[in-house]
């Protein structure tokens, strides 16, 4: 995902979150998502940490949401797109001037 206005890159893993089964509110945090970090900790503290076992499900799709919210577009108009799409039933948007953009040259 890339941010049309500011440049900046993020990745917006999709499905299942490995990261939040193994450490509950912190991938909130280093991927610097401060109101999901918040919500989770503090629903986390409420039921002991057995939220974790529902945000693991739903962690991904919430970060994804909040990204679109802030700007960002899919870099990749590939087929993908169109399956995650379905997949999880959120719309992405896409940022044309990068599929359209000319392939960086690769040095021999």
């Amino acid at each position: 995902m890339k941010n049309p206005m500011t440049g900046q890159m993020r990745e917006a893993p999709v499905g299942f979150s490995w990261t939040v089964f193994f450490f509950n509110c912190l991938p909130a945090l280093f991927r610097r998502d401060w109101g999901g970090f918040l919500i989770m900790l503090v629903i986390s503290c409420l039921t002991l940490g057995l939220s974790g076992l529902v945000f693991m499900f739903i962690y991904n799709k919430m970060h994804l949401k909040g990204l679109i919210k802030d700007g960002y577009k899919a870099t990749s108009a590939s087929a993908d797109i169109d399956w995650i799409e379905q997949r999880i039933g959120v719309r992405i948007p896409r940022d044309t001037a990068a599929a359209h953009a000319p392939a960086p040259a690769v040095m021999a």
